[in-house]
């Protein structure tokens, strides 16, 4: 039997064991309750504490990591109060995390070199030319996984800045528009700044907390970021039209992005039936349809009569449609965009975009070449998510313009030196341009470059044609 020995120890020794086991104890209470298991809908016996912009962003030290709520929750008023004091104070080295924010993005300006450096989880147009110039970095990752950063602690923040809605009569508090990554933020932050704003739409799901769990709130009446709608072009409505009328089908679950193809899309759903929702985001676009009886998300397997979401972008109008709505659940990014979770539902039917596709089925969405445009995003979590859905009738669709504005083809031979792949040639299906509509799965090369060669503008037809033989030794064909 081996013995243990326990040898006499000094009244310093106890003294210096205790101060340790003391220490250990503080940090592994601050541990658990800041960066373990922090639950924002657990309240705190403590009282949140109320603060000006400029007062609150003091607790900041050079060296820091902070995490910013995005899209239409962008909490300026923090922002342009943590850029003032962090220049005044003449702190260096703080790295800012976030996905696509709204606004100036003062922290990626030229002025604030050395003091702050952004990080994208996906690249906004406030912070590309930062980026593409080497002040900024770009975390190519999907969607889905960007929870894992903070729960893995690849990312540890050290301040968290949101904005929310003002507390109800039970001291909760909601991240409004955009849940996505934010809450995941939240319970790993060591110190969490909100910017209370009544124009915040309450939503439900995963984005409620409690104020107790705020460190410093900051009151605030602004306005929310707004995305105006461009004009539509007859290309984008023409590829909306064969979306609708083609490929969406009764009972589907719907996910799509912001812009023209989306919402020309949904415009073309009012006679459809028992539509679901499930979606990474929406927009405007999607409450006319809810309201016409389109949508009813009752065939849906996963979160069954409810719109499920991670973040809202557009104008009022559909701030208004999530404010204090049961309908919508507002989910943890990790949810929405489980792919196992997104394949549970019925006739899954995801609607994504992208910059270009060469001849053999390479889809490139996050860049112009070597230039980062945008970013990974959840376009795989959902196109395999439709691929592999439940009932084996998914559609993972592709869609975009088959020219540029300057007419050159979107369709090409090879991919430009430096862009990267987000959906590979093995991940992809259905691509829709204005010109038709081709399925991609199972064609071996030559078949898949004959097809996208006829949805290819007619300009651009005949060069594809001769550019796929050089590529391929031999003739595009159907057969």
């Amino acid at each position: 039997m081996v013995q243990f020995r326990s040898p006499i120890m000094s009244w310093k020794g106890m003294k210096q064991l205790a101060f340790t086991l003391s220490k250990s104890t503080r940090m592994m209470s601050r541990l658990t309750l800041d960066n373990v298991t922090r639950e924002p809908f657990h309240p705190m016996k403590r009282d949140p504490v109320w603060k000006s912009a400029e007062e609150a962003v003091k607790v900041l030290k050079s060296g820091d990591t902070v995490f910013i709520q995005g899209s239409a929750a962008t909490p300026m008023v923090l922002i342009d109060a943590m850029c003032n004091y962090a220049k005044s104070a003449g702190l260096k080295d703080i790295r800012v995390c976030h996905m696509h924010t709204e606004g100036p993005g003062l922290y990626n300006e030229p002025e604030y070199e050395g003091i702050f450096r952004s990080n994208s989880f996906f690249v906004g147009s406030n912070c590309r030319k930062a980026v593409n110039t080497g002040r900024g970095d770009f975390i190519p990752i999907f969607l889905s996984e960007i929870p894992m950063l903070f729960h893995s602690g690849h990312i540890k923040p050290n301040v968290v800045l949101v904005q929310v809605c003002p507390a109800d009569d039970h001291g909760f508090c909601s991240l409004g528009t955009s849940v996505d990554c934010t809450r995941a933020a939240i319970q790993h932050a060591d110190y969490i700044i909100g910017q209370v704003n009544p124009k915040m739409p309450r939503s439900f799901g995963d984005g409620i907390i409690h104020e107790s769990h705020f460190d410093a709130m900051v009151s605030v009446d602004v306005p929310l970021s707004e995305v105006e709608t461009k004009p539509m072009s007859p290309e984008e409505a023409e590829i909306g039209k064969l979306i609708a009328e083609n490929l969406v089908e009764d009972g589907a679950t719907i996910q799509m992005g912001i812009g023209n193809i989306p919402n020309a899309v949904l415009s073309l759903l009012h006679n459809h039936k028992d539509l679901g929702v499930h979606t990474e985001m929406f927009s405007d676009g999607l409450v006319p349809l809810v309201e016409c009886g389109a949508v009813s998300n009752h065939r849906k397997k996963v979160q069954i009569g409810k719109i499920v979401s991670c973040f809202v972008s557009g104008s009022r109008v559909v701030f208004d449609f999530l404010d204090d709505n049961p309908l919508v659940a507002m989910m943890s990014v990790s949810f929405t965009n489980n792919r196992s979770l997104i394949a549970m539902n019925p006739k899954v039917t995801s609607i994504n975009s992208c910059i270009e596709v060469d001849l053999t089925g390479q889809v490139v969405s996050d860049s112009i070449g070597s230039r980062i445009y945008s970013g990974v995003g959840g376009q795989i979590d959902f196109l395999r998510g439709a691929a592999v859905c439940s009932d084996g009738r998914g559609k993972p669709i592709i869609a975009l313009q088959s020219a540029t504005k300057r007419g050159e083809s979107k369709i090409v031979p090879y991919l430009k030196k430096g862009a990267g792949v987000v959906t590979t040639r093995a991940h992809v299906h259905y691509i829709v341009t204005e010109h038709g509509i081709v399925n991609l799965f199972g064609k071996n090369l030559r078949q898949r470059a004959h097809a996208l060669i006829s949805i290819a503008h007619p300009d651009h037809r005949e060069s594809l044609e001769k550019d796929a033989f050089e590529r391929l030794k031999c003739m595009p064909s159907p057969d």
